[in-house]
């Protein structure tokens, strides 16, 4: 019972549901994607700058329920960044990477790298890579204050995870937030 809100959680802390792109050139279009996701909520954007793969990877779920979670979470208005800055964008064919440092939102003062792929002429979000630059601290923090919004949360419990995100080396946190995977919240659960 204790795993679907954590789960609901880790996914709003990650990218929110995306918005609509347009520019010049593809590093432009990469820079708008990256910024519309993450500073805007708009259910349509869970396919138009979403892959299915990135989809999946912010969601407790797979294949087209990830795509539902994702529309409900952008509906619901889900926590979206204040601002993000977009760098180190680097093009290779049909494929892209970019770094994206976060202001406001659960990624507040965090950074990752994010992979692209052109689909259809257009750049989607196709997976969070991991952290250029992390906080556990500010991470632990945003977890707190998501999981006081929460209801249904056992306060011991939320005490226990805010502590295990506040300390968690940037591999754990990745492999919490990232990995695609329920497995290791479920243990960090079980520890608590």
């Amino acid at each position: 019972m204790l795993l679907v809100p954590c789960l609901l959680i880790l996914s709003a802390v990650a990218l929110s549901a995306c918005g609509g792109s347009s520019g010049s050139s593809d590093e432009g279009e990469i820079e708008e994607a990256i910024e519309t996701a993450a500073t805007t909520s708009d259910a349509t954007n869970c396919t138009q700058l979403q892959t299915p793969k990135f989809d999946e990877q912010n969601s407790p779920t797979e294949g087209g329920n990830a795509v539902k979670a994702c529309e409900k979470e952008a509906e619901q208005g889900e926590e979206v960044a204040e601002s993000v800055e977009v760098s180190n964008v680097s093009v290779n064919g049909e494929k892209a990477t970019a770094e994206a440092a976060f202001s406001g939102s659960g990624f507040d003062g965090q950074a990752v790298e994010i992979n692209l792929v052109k689909d259809g002429g257009d750049w989607k979000l196709d997976e969070i890579a991991g952290f250029t630059s992390y906080d556990p601290t500010k991470l632990g923090e945003a977890f707190e204050e998501r999981f006081a919004e929460e209801e249904g949360v056992d306060p011991k419990l939320a005490a226990c995870l805010t502590e295990a995100f506040s300390s968690a080396s940037q591999a754990e946190a990745e492999e919490l937030m990232f990995s695609g995977s329920q497995e290791p919240l479920e243990e960090l659960i079980g520890t608590c």
